[in-house]
């Protein structure tokens, strides 16, 4: 596995006719570690450009699972139009294959080795968008500014300020304090970087928070 990336990360590199790197965001304790059937795309954080971004997908194939490596440098406001782009491109393929999922690549410093993040199933939406959530949840909402303050706002519109150490703890206890199931929908300032949004991703993943739901709308705010 590690072989063929660093394989694929050189035809890149060579491709481009100069040398080019994605500094990998950083997890601990990724639940996956290992993926087979796999194409590569990245997404260079790059100076010379207008928005800091070089995406090149020239290896990516329908019907595999995709590695999205984005340099955790990277804000959001750069980051999703392009990640949006690959999610529609291979959703409205005919040659898509169901099985195959989309995963961003980490650096999991816990295992010195790759972890991933699947987001097959996310839907980026602005912060201003209307979604209809299912009536049998509580609903929470956890709200990310670029300071990396985090807010949790309750089914009573209580506002519960925490940081990213703490995050889980809130959550675990309000999770207790409920009879229904909670949905925990995400909304992030557009300017944070591509490792606050990660770290945040990953610390929710690995919690595993009874009787709490992540909702797969993800919202990008200004």
């Amino acid at each position: 596995m590690k072989k063929l990336l660093f394989a694929l990360c050189l035809l890149v590199l060579c491709a481009c006719g100069k040398k080019k790197a994605v500094f990998l965001p950083e997890i601990q304790n990724a639940k996956i570690t290992e993926i087979k059937d796999v194409s590569p795309a990245y997404l260079f954080y790059d100076e010379t450009k207008p928005d800091s971004l070089d995406l090149n997908r020239a290896n990516l194939i329908i019907s595999t699972n995709w590695l999205v490596n984005v340099d955790k440098r990277l804000t959001l406001k750069q980051v999703v139009p392009a990640i949006k782009k690959l999610q529609d491109k291979k959703r409205n393929s005919s040659h898509k294959n169901e099985n195959a999922r989309n995963y961003y690549t980490c650096n999991d410093t816990s295992i010195k080795n790759l972890g991933f993040i699947d987001f097959t199933d996310v839907v980026y939406r602005g912060g201003d968008e209307d979604v209809e959530l299912e009536n049998d949840y509580d609903i929470y909402h956890l709200i990310v500014d670029k300071e990396k303050q985090v807010q949790i706002v309750d089914s009573n519109k209580k506002i519960i300020e925490t940081d990213f150490k703490n995050v889980t703890e809130v959550l675990q206890d309000l999770s207790e304090k409920e009879e229904l199931q909670n949905m925990l929908t995400l909304s992030f300032i557009k300017n944070i970087s591509f490792q606050d949004y990660i770290t945040i991703k990953a610390l929710l993943l690995s919690a595993e928070i009874d009787n709490l739901k992540i909702s797969n709308s993800e919202f990008i705010s200004d």
